[in-house]
């Protein structure tokens, strides 16, 4: 008798160990679709974003300060456009089966918005400025800059939160993701830009001033930005001729 309660025993034990080990197979399996939904979504944002931020930082020889400004704007509207669409595959994904799953997707996905709308806010005051005094001009210039650098940390902080842990893992994997690159809205979703254009008085472009809406804004494996959505934030800093 005592010999069969000892098998009945370890045969407990093994199927017990057995359970946890198809538990922790079945969470991870869950994770990496979580993952995929999210990091697939986000491909095409992320390479939009890499793209604005890095069109930013480009200059452009006698391009006039009107078309200057014509330009930043575009890339900030595609900034905000790509941060939404992140907020979204985060969203649709659903929760992550992680601890507080459901608080992280709706702080990345809050976050995420936020950040969409302050690039919308930035490019209404990009709109705004006047380009005919290059002084007025840079200075506005620098202030959008400063605007968006710290929407780009938001970027990156919403991201790296869906970065770390068992979740992390799992979009480490994702090729969507990985598009993003390390310190790359996504990922590090992040991309960094130090624009170097600005307007001079005789309404042409010149390398000697720096237009900065650049930041952040895509999400990336391995670092986000990445954001990353990353997400490296650009700075402003034109110069007065």
């Amino acid at each position: 008798m005592k010999k069969r309660l000892v098998t009945v025993s370890t045969l407990g034990a093994l199927l017990a160990l057995a359970a946890v080990g198809c538990s922790a197979d079945d969470s991870a399996k869950k994770l990496d679709g979580w993952a995929k939904n999210v990091c697939d979504a986000a491909r095409d944002p992320i390479s939009q974003s890499r793209a604005a931020l890095a069109d930013t930082g480009n200059v452009k020889d006698g391009e006039s300060p009107v078309d200057l400004q014509k330009r930043l704007s575009t890339d900030l509207a595609a900034l905000a456009t790509t941060n939404q669409q992140l907020a979204d595959a985060v969203d649709k994904a659903g929760v992550p089966k992680i601890d507080n799953g459901a608080k992280v997707q709706q702080d990345a996905v809050n976050e995420l918005k936020q950040v969409a709308q302050g690039y919308l806010d930035a490019q209404k005051k990009l709109d705004g400025l006047t380009n005919a005094d290059q002084a007025k001009f840079a200075d506005g210039l620098r202030s959008v800059g400063d605007q968006v650098q710290r929407l780009s940390q938001v970027s990156t902080g919403a991201l790296a939160t869906l970065q770390s842990g068992d979740l992390g893992d799992a979009i480490k994997k994702q090729p969507g993701c990985k598009a993003a690159g390390a310190g790359a809205p996504a990922a590090d979703p992040s991309g960094s830009a130090n624009p170097s254009s600005g307007a001079n008085p005789s309404g042409s472009a010149s390398p000697s001033g720096s237009a900065s809406p650049g930041g952040n804004g895509a999400p990336s494996s391995g670092a986000p930005s990445s954001g990353a959505p990353d997400q490296g934030a650009g700075s402003a800093s034109p110069s007065k001729s």
